[in-house]
């Protein structure tokens, strides 16, 4: 055997010997050094998160822990990181984290840095813990790849620097919450989050606060579902869905103090497939302190509400619009717009290149004018026979239905509504004009702009 033959013997033997030691061990700490590129769109999805050290590392295998202190101080250093298949089990015990991201990209996508990580296809379960991170990108609970989850119930979870949300998951991970408590306090910290490549969480209880700027209580890139949860954010939008993602919430109270309540967009960034965003409600209450109650540009959005409770200090219901994201000409919002037994007090503001379609059933009254300033492509009404609007100003619709053919659902105010006479859609209102309860009127335009 000549001389490099056997060195490459010697590595051989001593790399097998340790891959023994960690099967019996279970867990192993270390630390690499990434190659992905710090990008918003890298080129590769391959989980950036196996080359990061941890405070403690279980690779494969099944493993219990009680009553025990996690503590990662060290940059791109998670406190708790399971991977390749691996399951384990905590109870009773605390992860602190310090020490900052040397990538915010594969911390957003990865979990780098993060206090607890489930990565291939690995999964976690907390019980009675607390998780305190206090460091640039480092997220609270992580799940990221296929087949990776994280279950927490009574957990406790707060981050204190930027980039650190409470509970995100990504490329397809799950996280389940029940009874979990989070607050963040940096910039661009949700509570609950999804990020690139979707992700799945699902919130039963708790209260969630966030206070930094760019930190909705909810942002979702996946499929978020909440219940019986308190929510709110004193720095931003109540929730936030990008893209072909969804948000559905039953019996939750969430507000927004900055921009809106919920904002619908598409960034084309990368972190969110284009398509439906879709915002769902059942019972509850949503509050924003400012803005519309609702915000779409750029995407096409289904809005669908019932028996919650809504209210919007400015006065607006929602908006579609253009904003910075899209393409010119292009990137206004499309929503339709679904309320059952709901009390909506607000305007519908739309501008030129986004349409709206709000179908109002099941005893819904609208207080509130729509279109005042003819400027939407497309408003379009449809009002079931136990729903009202009361109008409070000039407006404009380019199709309206109502059950009620008799029009006494209306109450008008004085004030003239018109509708596109062109529109085959309205062809049961024969191109007449009526007037309506109050003296005002309902009366065709032939071109609404």
């Amino acid at each position: 055997m000549n001389k490099q033959l056997k060195s490459q013997s010697i590595v051989t033997l001593v790399l097998v010997a340790s891959l023994v030691t960690l099967a019996i061990c279970g867990c192993v700490s270390g630390s690499e050094t990434s190659n992905k590129a710090t990008t918003d769109t890298p080129t590769n999805t391959t989980n950036a998160t196996s080359t990061s050290s941890a405070a403690y590392i279980q690779n494969g295998g099944t493993g219990t822990r009680s009553n025990q202190d996690f503590n990662a101080t060290n940059t791109d250093e998670n406190g708790i990181k399971v991977t390749n298949d691996g399951t384990l089990t905590i109870s009773d015990s605390t992860v602190t984290k310090t020490g900052n991201t040397s990538s915010n990209d594969n911390s957003d996508f990865y979990g780098l840095n993060a206090g607890v990580l489930a990565e291939s296809g690995s999964a976690i379960e907390l019980t009675n813990c607390t998780v305190t991170t206090n460091a640039n990108g480092a997220n609270g609970v992580f799940a990221t790849g296929s087949g990776s989850s994280v279950t927490l119930s009574n957990v406790t979870i707060k981050t204190s620097a930027d980039g650190s949300r409470g509970v995100d998951a990504t490329q397809t991970g799950n996280i389940t919450c029940t009874n979990v408590n989070i607050t963040t306090a940096g910039q661009h910290c949700a509570a609950i989050a999804t990020d690139r490549g979707n992700g799945n969480i699902t919130v039963t209880g708790g209260t969630m606060n966030t206070a930094g700027d760019g930190s909705p209580g909810i942002y979702s890139t996946g499929n978020i579902t909440a219940s019986n949860s308190v929510i709110s954010a004193t720095g931003s939008e109540a929730a936030v869905i990008e893209g072909k993602n969804s948000i559905s919430l039953t019996n939750v109270t969430i507000s927004g103090e900055k921009k809106c309540g919920v904002m619908l967009y598409q960034s084309f960034s990368g972190d969110a497939e284009v398509g439906t965003s879709s915002f769902t409600m059942n019972g509850g209450s949503l509050k924003a302190a400012v803005g519309p109650l609702f915000y779409i540009t750029n995407t096409q959005s289904i809005i669908d509400l019932k028996d919650a409770n809504l209210s919007a200090a400015s006065g607006t219901l929602f908006t579609a619009s253009t904003d910075r994201w899209g393409n010119t000409g292009s990137n206004g919002g499309v929503v339709t717009f679904k309320a059952e037994n709901e009390t909506l007090e607000g305007n519908i503001t739309c501008d030129n290149v986004s349409s709206v379609t709000a179908i109002l059933q099941n005893s819904t009254t609208l207080t509130g004018a729509i279109n005042a300033n003819n400027t939407a492509k497309s408003m379009n009404l449809t009002l079931d026979s136990t729903s009202n609007w009361n109008v409070t100003g000039t407006s404009y619709l380019t199709n309206f239905t109502d059950e009620d053919s008799t029009l006494s659902n209306i109450k008008d105010n004085g004030n003239t509504i018109y509708y596109d006479s062109s529109s085959s859609t309205n062809s049961w209102l024969e191109g007449k004009t009526y007037t309506l309860t109050d003296g005002g009127q309902l009366t065709p335009l032939t071109g609404l702009q």
